[in-house]
């Protein structure tokens, strides 16, 4: 059943971008209409952020944190000052294409009962794609889908299955719906807050989408220094923690220690073993929170172990995992191990 056009709150986190949201901003006003709004949290930037996006756009909303909440507190903070009936979350560095606001709210208007979805996010100025709905491994790793795979006819087609989680590169979902999954896990200050949420929406029943219509090129480079990786996996092992059903936690403990034994070796060869040691540290120090964070997410939840594993994948396929992603070898384990798991959650239910 379709609905009326809904109003659209678009909002940006902005941490010293002036350059890249400008660009941003002037490719997005011109989409939105009459009772839209643009709401810019700006995370203490040095290099006057605030001021440039009050001068390019007057009537947006911006809110001056005072200090660097980190990307999704920042996002929390601007649903909570939306009344936008859609929310878009857009990175500053995401610029839209044309007909992006019209493609972006196609989801909700046409009534496919979405939970969330995201636009086709492209790169190099829309030579190729960025991506095209996330993957989850079911050992928690995860990664932008289709990355590096050019931008030619077929990419909508490709776009078209549900994926793994939605990318918070461009991430739409009713404001409503937002606030009341208790909108994104402030403590990861940075990466993965998406494949959470994302998981999150799943075990409360809902589905996730991709809208490749809706476009925006995004100025991505994974490559952010090694800090990144502390973020990736203390964030990744929170995420298990919080949303993953203890039948399927029990059942991926050999794999996830065998997983863990793997990053251990990876991290020293690729110099950022000292992150990845103060992860696991994070991680302890948070595991009070995480577990009371995961009772109340568990005890919510509308769906089985088994639904949820189906939106994993066995497969190792990210062109940012080298040479463990191009292995016949792992790839035919990793299948086989996920078959039984699979069986066996079959077997034994939630």
């Amino acid at each position: 059943m379709s609905v009326p056009p809904p109003t659209l709150s678009t909002v940006i986190v902005a941490h010293d971008c002036r350059e890249a949201i400008m660009g941003t901003l002037r490719a997005l006003t011109p989409e939105l209409r009459n009772g839209d709004e643009v709401i810019v949290v700006d995370n203490a930037s040095s290099d006057g952020t605030p001021e440039a996006v009050r001068a390019a756009v007057p009537g947006a909303t911006v809110i001056e944190a005072g200090a660097n909440l980190g990307f999704p507190a920042a996002c929390n903070l601007g649903a909570a000052a939306a009344s936008g009936e859609l929310l878009c979350l857009l990175n500053p560095d995401a610029v839209p294409a044309d007909g992006w606001r019209e493609a972006i709210e196609r989801p909700l208007v046409d009534g496919r009962g979405w939970a969330a979805w995201q636009g086709l996010v492209t790169a190099e100025r829309g030579r190729i794609v960025n991506t095209r709905g996330g993957v989850v491994h079911f050992t928690g790793i995860a990664w932008a889908g289709g990355a590096g795979e050019p931008l030619d006819a077929d990419a909508e087609a490709r776009a078209a299955q549900e994926p793994g989680f939605v990318s918070g590169a461009c991430l739409a979902i009713p404001r409503r719906a937002l606030l009341d999954a208790g909108g994104l896990a402030e403590d990861f200050f940075l990466y993965h807050e998406d494949v959470d949420l994302s998981l999150r929406l799943r075990l409360a029943g809902g589905r996730l989408g991709v809208e490749p219509a809706a476009r925006v090129d995004h100025s991505y480079e994974f490559d952010k220094g090694p800090e990144k990786w502390r973020h990736l996996e203390r964030n990744r092992w929170a995420t298990l923690i919080r949303t993953y059903p203890s039948t399927l936690l029990a059942l991926l403990i050999p794999a996830l220690i065998a997983t863990e034994l793997a990053l251990v070796a990876v991290s020293l060869a690729g110099g950022w073993l000292p992150q990845k040691l103060a992860a696991y540290a994070d991680t302890l120090r948070a595991l009070p929170r995480l577990l009371r964070e995961r009772r109340g997410i568990q005890a919510g939840r509308r769906v089985g172990a088994r639904e949820l594993a189906g939106a994993l994948s066995p497969e190792l396929g990210s062109a940012y995992l080298g040479r463990a992603g191009r292995s016949r070898l792992l790839g035919a384990g990793l299948r086989a191990y996920w078959s039984v798991t699979l069986a066996l959650i079959g077997a034994r239910g939630r």
